[in-house]
Protein backbone atom coordinates (compact mmCIF):
# COMPACT_ATOMS: atom_id res chain seq x y z
CA UNK A 1 0.00 0.00 0.00
CA UNK A 2 0.85 3.50 -0.63
CA UNK A 3 0.18 6.61 1.56
CA UNK A 4 0.11 10.21 0.04
CA UNK A 5 0.08 12.92 2.68
CA UNK A 6 -0.74 16.17 0.71
CA UNK A 7 -0.05 19.40 2.76
CA UNK A 8 -1.67 22.66 0.79
CA UNK A 9 -1.77 25.78 1.59
CA UNK A 10 -4.20 28.28 0.15
CA UNK A 11 -3.17 31.81 -1.14
CA UNK A 12 -3.99 34.53 1.20
CA UNK A 13 -7.77 35.35 0.79
CA UNK A 14 -8.68 32.09 -1.67
CA UNK A 15 -8.93 30.10 1.46
CA UNK A 16 -12.66 29.11 1.33
CA UNK A 17 -12.70 28.87 -2.36
CA UNK A 18 -9.93 26.16 -2.01
CA UNK A 19 -11.73 24.38 0.49
CA UNK A 20 -14.53 24.61 -1.79
CA UNK A 21 -12.44 22.56 -5.07
CA UNK A 22 -10.77 20.71 -2.61
CA UNK A 23 -14.11 18.82 -1.17
CA UNK A 24 -15.55 17.99 -4.95
CA UNK A 25 -12.00 16.12 -5.14
CA UNK A 26 -13.14 13.85 -2.22
CA UNK A 27 -16.47 11.68 -3.25
CA UNK A 28 -14.43 11.08 -6.78
CA UNK A 29 -11.94 9.92 -5.44
CA UNK A 30 -12.81 7.64 -2.60
CA UNK A 31 -14.77 5.93 -5.52
CA UNK A 32 -11.42 5.07 -7.23
CA UNK A 33 -10.62 1.38 -7.39
CA UNK A 34 -7.68 0.73 -5.07
CA UNK A 35 -8.97 3.41 -3.02
CA UNK A 36 -8.29 2.14 0.67
CA UNK A 37 -9.13 5.85 2.57
CA UNK A 38 -9.08 9.73 0.68
CA UNK A 39 -9.92 12.05 3.92
CA UNK A 40 -9.38 15.81 3.58
CA UNK A 41 -8.36 17.37 6.87
CA UNK A 42 -8.04 21.11 7.78
CA UNK A 43 -5.70 22.59 10.29
CA UNK A 44 -6.84 24.20 13.21
CA UNK A 45 -4.57 26.75 13.54
CA UNK A 46 -4.44 28.29 10.21
CA UNK A 47 -7.68 27.93 8.45
CA UNK A 48 -5.89 28.27 4.50
CA UNK A 49 -3.81 24.84 5.34
CA UNK A 50 -5.10 21.08 3.85
CA UNK A 51 -4.16 17.80 4.14
CA UNK A 52 -4.93 15.12 1.94
CA UNK A 53 -4.40 11.83 3.88
CA UNK A 54 -4.77 8.96 1.31
CA UNK A 55 -3.85 5.32 1.07
CA UNK A 56 -3.82 3.47 -2.37
CA UNK A 57 -3.92 -0.33 -2.94
CA UNK A 58 -0.47 -0.23 -5.50
CA UNK A 59 1.27 2.23 -7.44
CA UNK A 60 -1.17 1.11 -10.61
CA UNK A 61 -4.63 3.01 -8.37
CA UNK A 62 -2.35 5.79 -7.58
CA UNK A 63 -1.61 6.43 -10.90
CA UNK A 64 -4.61 5.76 -12.57
CA UNK A 65 -6.07 8.57 -9.76
CA UNK A 66 -3.07 11.16 -11.00
CA UNK A 67 -4.68 10.47 -14.60
CA UNK A 68 -8.45 10.57 -13.70
CA UNK A 69 -10.53 13.54 -14.90
CA UNK A 70 -11.27 14.45 -11.76
CA UNK A 71 -8.23 15.17 -10.04
CA UNK A 72 -7.04 16.61 -13.29
CA UNK A 73 -10.17 18.98 -13.57
CA UNK A 74 -9.14 19.47 -9.21
CA UNK A 75 -5.71 20.11 -9.87
CA UNK A 76 -7.05 22.98 -12.93
CA UNK A 77 -9.43 24.47 -10.39
CA UNK A 78 -7.32 24.83 -7.21
CA UNK A 79 -3.63 25.88 -9.26
CA UNK A 80 -4.53 30.01 -8.93
CA UNK A 81 -5.72 29.35 -5.24
CA UNK A 82 -2.85 27.71 -3.94
CA UNK A 83 0.11 28.68 -2.49
CA UNK A 84 1.71 25.93 -1.92
CA UNK A 85 1.99 22.10 -1.79
CA UNK A 86 4.00 19.59 -0.72
CA UNK A 87 3.49 16.03 -1.01
CA UNK A 88 4.58 12.66 0.86
CA UNK A 89 4.61 9.46 -0.51
CA UNK A 90 4.20 7.08 2.26
CA UNK A 91 5.43 3.30 2.77
CA UNK A 92 4.11 2.13 5.97
CA UNK A 93 7.04 0.72 8.27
Amino acid sequence: MITINAIIKAKQGQEQALFEEMKKAVEPSQSEEGCMEYTLHRSLDDEGTFVFYETWKDETALKAHIESDHYQAYRKATADLTDSRTVHKLQKV
